[in-house]
């Protein structure tokens, strides 16, 4: 095989894999990030402790990725979660699966990772260029031909895998500036909007309840027309809205819905496990039981405590009322409300606080079995900056290290 030089562009977890697969090949690589260290961004994941990974099977894993996830089959067949864990394991990171089969390793610590990433491209002899931002890529009878740098100087180039991730925190170094050079060379960009990311709230109630979580609820999201209904999970009230693994799940189809000009608007089911009828029953025992209580001692066998205030203000009934005050046209409203706690969404926080970018290099300009674009010869795609994205539980921390893994190989054996 002869030698070439590739050039990776971006040192996340696909720039890294990218150039520790085509140096594993014997080729000359380079690897050029725009910041002082490797994986900013990879630090972030998962808390800090780095959900890699999720040990689904994979077509549930697909089946977790927006309308393109089936573009990444060819990828995930050449690179996938067992690879993936098998590739640290055998340099000495172990890994554990918690719930919902997230995998995460042993250390709780995304360190662990980018150490043996680190370790792996000095073993294979990766020249890495810190602090170095790319300006164009230079291109000759539609082939790579070479990269310029903002300090401008002028890398030859062979192959030239960009890996320069999204829009999402951006204080990572994802701006989008891998996006605008693919757009200037002829690539189509679906326009990058925010996944992953909290909704805000039009009424002042998230204020009030900011920092309080919600075990064991459903969320029901509607426009009035259709409705899309979550699993049960946990709610997080934030500042100015509402966020946590259920939202942030669904939070790419509302924002869809409220691009399309739709009102949405949530109702918040604090008792998913009993119907409405069988909640009606114990609130109806409740009240026969403590008569003389008052209704805001009584909703502490339903609510948090931070949460009754706000309730009963909802419900337009006095905290102090007594129970044996209360009429059933109130007491079905706090029932209702126990269902179905209503909130309306005035939008999605912005791109630079999601967690992952939606949108991106469009799928039709890449050749998913290389990684390899369509329109110039040598130039390859990996990671946040394509148009795939998933739900959360290490779905999209393995497409950035398959995508990259897939386009390294490919361009070293292209």
């Amino acid at each position: 095989m002869l030698t070439k030089r590739i050039v990776v562009v971006g040192g996340g977890p696909a720039g890294m894999m990218a150039a520790i697969r085509a140096a594993e090949l014997k080729q000359e690589v380079i690897l050029i990030d725009r910041n002082s260290s490797l994986g900013k961004k990879l630090l972030l994941t998962g808390k800090g402790r780095c959900n890699i990974t999720n040990a689904c099977d994979l077509n549930s894993f697909l089946e977790r990725f927006s309308k393109n996830g089936q573009f990444l089959r060819d990828a995930f067949k050449s690179f996938f979660n067992d690879d993936l864990t098998g590739f640290f394991r055998a340099r000495g990171l172990h890994f554990k699966t918690e719930r919902q089969l997230r995998v995460f390793p042993v250390t709780d610590r995304s360190n662990s990772i980018i150490d043996i990433l680190g370790k792996e491209l000095d073993k294979n002899n990766v020249t890495i260029i810190y602090k170095s931002l790319l300006e164009d890529i230079l291109i000759e009878d539609s082939r790579v031909k070479s990269v310029s740098l903002n300090n401008s100087s002028i890398i030859p180039a062979d192959r030239i895998i960009l890996c320069t991730g999204g829009l999402s925190y951006s204080f990572t170094g994802s701006d989008g500036y891998g996006m605008e050079i693919a757009k200037r060379l002829g690539h189509a960009i679906i326009e990058p909007r925010p996944g992953l990311v909290p909704l805000k709230i039009s009424q002042k109630y998230p204020r009030l309840l900011e920092g309080l979580t919600l075990k064991n609820v459903r969320l029901i999201f509607s426009d009035g027309k259709k409705e899309i209904v979550s699993d049960i999970g946990e709610l997080l009230f934030t500042d100015s809205g509402i966020s946590g693994p259920l939202v942030l799940s669904l939070s790419g189809k509302i924002i869809d819905w409220l691009a399309g000009g739709r009102g949405v608007y949530v109702e918040i089911d604090l008792k998913p496990a009993l119907s409405k009828e069988q909640l009606n029953k114990r609130i109806l025992r409740e009240f026969e039981a403590s008569p003389k209580k008052a209704i805001k001692n009584l909703l502490k066998n339903f609510l948090p405590k931070r949460l009754i205030e706000v309730f009963m203000d909802m419900a337009k009934i006095s905290p102090d009322k007594k129970v044996s005050q209360v009429p059933q046209p109130e007491r079905q409203e706090i029932v209702s409300l126990l269902k179905g706690l209503r909130m309306d969404i005035s939008g999605p926080l912005p791109i630079e606080k999601a967690m992952v970018t939606r949108g991106g290099v469009s799928l039709k300009d890449i050749n998913p079995r290389t990684m390899e674009s369509r329109i110039i010869k040598g130039l390859y795609f990996a990671g946040e900056m394509i148009d795939v994205d998933a739900d959360t539980g290490g779905f999209n921390l393995q497409a950035a290290f398959s995508t990259g893994y897939l386009a390294g190989q490919s361009a070293a054996l292209s």
